[in-house]
């Protein structure tokens, strides 16, 4: 199935300040989350950004949010996304089926959010490349779980240039430079 852009939306999950230094591979999620928003704007694919329990977790941490074009957060407890009121009614009026899924923690959040989004009959796109749990093993076995359960399974250059479609385009060449 091709991912269309058209029909595409993104949702970045709970990258918080008390998570800095206790994620496995961390700076590696850090930096491809960047150009992974990055590429999104240049392409102008909405994101929804949650946040597990900010007065517990902190807030988005200031390198992500320095590079979302509209900040405004959805606070939650439910694990899932889709446990939000306000995150539900926000991805059904962007009458998009396919989500793009980024963030941490994968054997919780995440994984929770990719399950739910099929069960509701989306799409969920997850970028493997920008996301990570505590423990690599943890990563790992919701990795599985969630290929296992019908979810898409990308990189971050792997989505952005099939958002894009053709190159010689001025966005194409913007990403371009993005994954150099």
């Amino acid at each position: 199935m091709r991912i269309l852009l058209e029909d595409t939306v993104a949702v970045c999950v709970d990258i918080q300040e008390k998570f800095t230094g206790i994620i496995h591979i961390f700076d590696k999620i850090l930096h491809n989350s960047k150009i992974l928003i990055d590429g999104l704007n240049i392409l102008e694919v909405p994101i929804i950004v949650t946040e597990q329990y900010p007065k517990g977790l902190g807030n988005t941490i200031p390198e992500i949010k320095n590079h979302l074009n509209d900040y405004n957060p959805i606070e939650k407890l439910a694990f899932s996304c889709c446990g939000s009121k306000k995150f539900c009614n926000i991805l059904e009026k962007s009458g998009k089926k396919n989500v793009i899924v980024f963030g941490i923690e994968t054997h919780v959040c995440v994984m929770q959010t990719v399950i739910d989004l099929i069960e509701m009959d989306y799409q969920p796109v997850l970028v493997e490349d920008c996301v990570s749990s505590r423990q690599k093993s943890d990563r790992d076995i919701a990795l599985a779980r969630m290929r296992q359960e019908g979810a898409i399974i990308t990189s971050y250059e792997s989505i952005l240039f099939e958002l894009s479609r053709v190159a010689g385009t001025e966005k194409f060449k913007q990403i371009s430079k993005l994954v150099k």
